[in-house]
């Protein structure tokens, strides 16, 4: 159980300090302050579930080169699958790097690689053995307690923000019919008509991609669209080979 709340701890020290690095970088690009991330919380857990990762695949053996690919290797195929995974269920693309050089399908890209390495060197020499060291001359008991306020912020922080995206699915299913610069305003502006939490959103990913199939309702008549590439396609007598 103590390895448990130790790994859990360092989950959200990564998590924080991932936040900090993505809130640095928007001042130092933008000169302003913006919260990034889905979660309302100074937290971005893709940072600490990809540095748990590293850990996991990084042995006390390694040098410094295969650290630094590992820490590539891992950070990579998590912020893909992770876009991939947002695309699919809320049917908007929340990053896109195709503007940049070398990137896959424009979910990952050599810009983002490369600090992933960097910052698994950080993590693998550096950081964590600090954090381990604290967290192994706490007291357990002071580790379960913040634990355990950490875990139950976190829930209810996630429980309002997949709320909040559900919604927005919904929005952009009512608005499926409309092209695609459409639905684009429409959604914008909903998000700034609504409440912080969506603001929010709308200003942590202002490069907000809605893509993929659709369902919506006409007239009484479910009809599927497919969105991508700034189109709309009707692909309802595609799939079904017939009027609806």
């Amino acid at each position: 159980m103590e390895l448990v709340i130790k790994y859990i701890l360092l989950f959200f020290i990564y998590a924080f300090i991932g936040w900090c690095i993505e809130v640095v970088a928007k001042i130092i690009d933008d000169r302003k302050f913006v919260n990034r991330g889905f979660l309302i919380g100074p937290i971005l857990p893709i940072y600490g579930i990809g540095v748990l990762l590293i850990l996991l695949v990084t042995k006390q053996g390694d040098n410094f080169i295969i650290v630094f690919l590992k820490a590539i290797g891992v950070c990579s195929i998590l912020e893909y699958f992770t876009s991939w995974i947002m695309e699919v269920f809320f049917k908007t693309r929340w990053w896109d790097y195709s503007r940049r050089k070398f990137n896959i399908n424009g979910r990952i890209c050599i810009n983002t690689m490369l600090p992933f390495g960097i910052l698994g060197l950080l993590v693998v020499y550096v950081l964590n053995p600090f954090f381990t060291y604290i967290i192994d001359h706490s007291p357990y008991v002071l580790n379960v307690i913040i634990t355990g306020i950490f875990v139950f912020f976190i829930l209810l922080d996630l429980i309002i923000t997949l709320k909040v995206l559900f919604k927005i699915k919904k929005k952009i299913r009512t608005s499926a019919k409309d092209n695609t610069a459409k639905i684009r305003t429409k959604i914008s502006k909903w998000l700034e008509g609504n409440s912080y939490v969506y603001r929010r959103l709308k200003k942590s990913f202002p490069d907000l991609d809605i893509r993929g199939k659709i369902d919506y309702v006409e007239n009484g008549i479910v009809k599927t669209v497919l969105i991508v590439n700034d189109s709309v396609v009707d692909l309802t007598e595609k799939l079904t080979g017939k009027k609806r």
